[in-house]
């Protein structure tokens, strides 16, 4: 398979955030880079919240013609005019999501760092497949998704593959000539310039 130029970006939204500045620090993000997807990672599971959350970050999505999915929910992927949902479960839900949402949802799925998995998932309909962490994280057991299955998936998979999860800016040189797409979420969310801390990760892309 032959790799793009350069990988495309994959946004992923801090597990919470504030309503009131989330938005313009999200707008300001992407005026300034070309953004492929978005997707809505929060970690309460209050429909209220998720719901309220998704229609403020959908409206700024939209406005730069950003697909954006949501972590998970099937049922609020499509009650909330979303382009797709992301699963977190490996191949094991990507029939059914494919089935509900239909042909043109995307339908993404989170893999850990399972070849196996992630074949799965691309033969049962996924649209693309993560692999991570890239690289060391806080959570987890510690495991990381290596360059080696990177490098394996894009030399013998068709479906896109994604990689995330403690990225820096070593890791994003690493493994630039082998991913698709970057997966950023917490890296840049947690800087009080997220648009810097992004062009700082992906300077190595030039």
């Amino acid at each position: 398979m032959s790799q793009p130029d350069q990988p495309q970006l994959y946004l992923i939204t801090p597990p919470e955030f504030d309503l009131s500045r989330f938005p313009a620090q999200l707008d300001a993000v992407l005026k300034a880079v070309d953004v492929a997807c978005l997707r809505l990672s929060l970690a309460t599971r209050e429909e209220d919240r998720i719901t309220r959350a998704a229609d403020v970050v959908r409206e700024v999505a939209h406005a730069h013609d950003v697909a954006m999915v949501i972590d998970t929910h099937v049922v609020l992927a499509q009650r909330l005019g979303l382009d797709g949902v992301h699963l977190s479960d490996g191949a094991r839900s990507v029939r059914a999501a494919r089935k509900e949402l239909g042909t043109d949802a995307i339908v993404g799925a989170y893999c850990g760092q399972s070849r196996h998995d992630g074949m799965t998932a691309g033969e049962s309909g996924a649209d693309y497949v993560a692999f991570g962490p890239a690289g060391m994280t806080v959570l987890g057991d510690g495991a990381q998704a290596e360059f080696d299955l990177f490098d394996w998936w894009s030399q013998m998979i068709e479906v896109p593959v994604v990689a995330e999860g403690g990225l820096t800016p070593e890791i994003v040189a690493e493994l630039a000539p082998v991913t698709d797409f970057f997966g950023i979420g917490e890296e840049i969310w947690r800087d009080d310039d997220p648009l810097g801390a992004l062009k700082t990760l992906l300077a190595p892309l030039g």
